[in-house]
């Protein structure tokens, strides 16, 4: 075995570039790791090159079938489309690594056929005794004690009944690449170990799949998470050997993406709602203003701009211009941005895509009448600039689809009503009832409503309307009060006004 003094990194541009989306089918989908399959993403379309993606699911113990459809589901609902894998196909597949078994036994056994694995039968505890005894530091972990064992004493270790593991044999020379966010990166001489690639039952781990799926597949960049940046001396080793055996053409280009910051500057935990790709979701963001502000969790596309579409972000996209420095998630910010991209739509658009949340609230049952849906078009202008989240809708116009019998009035709305409640509800039914059916318009309402409160009894336009609005929706905050009577009809508008009468008269 010999090993070349400069391994080749990949020097792919434009079409021949080659990402890859490699995620662990293990708990919900997470904004981190949708972050890395946007950039993924992004870099592919933006240099006309291909997004793979493949399923790394060798771990039985915690991967689960609903991870997996989760992870594919939200790929698809956020529009990342890729080019080659998952239920896609192409020329490198099966594309879950639990399908691939066999490709990596014939890769271990030309590995070990070049002299570049070797059978360790070291157990933790000895690790441990014997740096211990050599007053080495125990975090450094293997000292390669099982490099050049004879025969003699792996027979001897196997006629205990030990099974060996088989580690990869690190080159004694730096381990050096450029990253293509934070530049120049050398890992010295004997700071990477020789490492486990295979379990003593013969399963292989992740530290040889992941590589060597990469390889297979002609994968010329690899964009992930800071957090696996620890690795890469590994994967480079053992890419060396490779490029060596003509498993691989060159070694990719790494970019490490940094790391998503919570509160209290804290890495984001899986377990933080904010982490949580389907509790984005399930709130009412759009895909467009999630990735938009995913986006900016470590790049951006100018300095003074921040909603922008895909489209632009792709045609800007750079990985070298990716921010090395830890990024936060600021819930308030990715409101703000997905409300902008609500503002966006078209109104058809967005009262299509508040249908759902509208039947999942119980505003709407699951086939709306033609009428309800007439209501919806309507009352779309009055509320797609006052959402943040699609499913504020549910709160905003389920009074909408009710009956006045049947309207809860919400704790605070009535804790909200001053002592001329009554009075002003009196003088709002008389004006109201004057109207014809005829008239039953956002103007005329108006006009009548005004004239009876702000001018007939003196009261400020910006305390006049509330008692209204409270009997209206049962809520201190609605669509506009006089659009609000118009759709709900004559009849029902005045039924609304003299319940909150009576129940104010107790």
């Amino acid at each position: 075995m010999s090993h070349t003094e400069s391994p080749q990194f990949s020097t792919a541009t434009g079409a021949d570039v080659r990402v890859r989306f490699c995620p662990s089918p293990t708990g919900t989908p997470h904004v981190g790791m949708v972050r890395t399959a946007l950039f993924n993403w992004a870099y592919a379309r933006h240099t006309g090159g291909t997004f793979v993606f493949r399923i790394e699911d060798t771990d039985a113990a915690r991967d689960s079938e609903e991870s997996y459809s989760q992870i594919i589901d939200s790929l698809r609902w956020l529009g990342l489309d890729w080019d080659e894998g998952i239920d896609v196909g192409g020329p490198h597949g099966p594309y879950r690594q639990s399908e691939r078994g066999e490709i990596y036994q014939r890769v271990i056994a030309q590995l070990i056929e070049g002299g570049y694995l070797y059978e360790s039968f070291s157990t933790a505890e000895e690790i441990d005794a014997r740096n211990i005894a050599a007053g080495r530091p125990k975090q450094l972990g293997y000292d390669n004690f099982d490099r050049d064992l004879s025969d003699e004493q792996r027979a001897a270790f196997r006629a205990e009944g030990r099974e060996p593991a088989l580690r990869f044999r690190v080159p004694d020379t730096d381990l050096s690449f450029t990253d293509l966010v934070r530049g120049d990166i050398t890992f010295p001489a004997g700071s990477t170990i020789d490492f486990v690639v295979v379990r003593p039952n013969g399963a292989p781990l992740y530290t040889l799949v992941n590589p060597v799926d990469d390889a297979l597949m002609g994968i010329t960049h690899v964009l992930r998470g800071e957090d696996l940046l620890s690795s890469t001396p590994r994967q480079i080793a053992l890419y060396h050997a490779l490029v060596e055996l003509g498993i691989a053409q060159a070694i990719p280009q790494f970019g490490h993406l940094p790391y998503v910051l919570g509160e209290g500057n804290k890495k984001l935990s899986k377990r933080d709602p904010e982490s949580n790709l389907l509790h984005h979701r399930s709130r009412g963001f759009i895909p467009e203003g999630l990735l938009n502000y995913l986006s900016l969790l470590g790049w951006s596309l100018a300095p003074d701009r921040d909603v922008f579409s895909s489209d632009e972000m792709v045609a800007a996209f750079d990985v070298a211009n990716v921010n090395p420095n830890p990024a936060r998630f600021d819930q308030k910010k990715a409101d703000a941005i997905n409300a902008d991209h609500i503002r966006l739509l078209s109104e058809e658009d967005f009262g299509k895509r508040i249908l759902p949340y509208l039947i999942a609230g119980g505003a709407l049952q699951i086939e709306p009448t033609e009428e309800q849906l007439a209501v919806i078009a309507r009352a779309v202008p009055l509320v797609q600039s006052r959402v943040t989240v699609l499913s504020e809708v549910v709160g905003m116009l389920g009074f909408l689809f009710t009956t006045s019998e049947q309207l809860h009035y919400e704790d605070d709305a009535l804790a909200s009503l001053k002592d001329d409640a009554p009075q002003v509800l009196a003088a709002g039914i008389a004006a109201l009832d004057a109207l014809p059916t005829d008239a039953w318009e956002t103007a005329d309402i108006q006009e009548a409503l005004q004239s009876a409160l702000v001018d007939g009894l003196g009261i400020k336009p910006r305390l006049a309307f509330g008692p209204l609005r409270v009997a209206a929706s049962g809520r201190r905050v609605s669509p506009p009060l006089f659009e609000s009577f118009e759709l709900l009809g004559r009849e029902e508008s005045l039924a609304r006004l003299r319940r909150l009468e009576q129940h104010l008269a107790g």
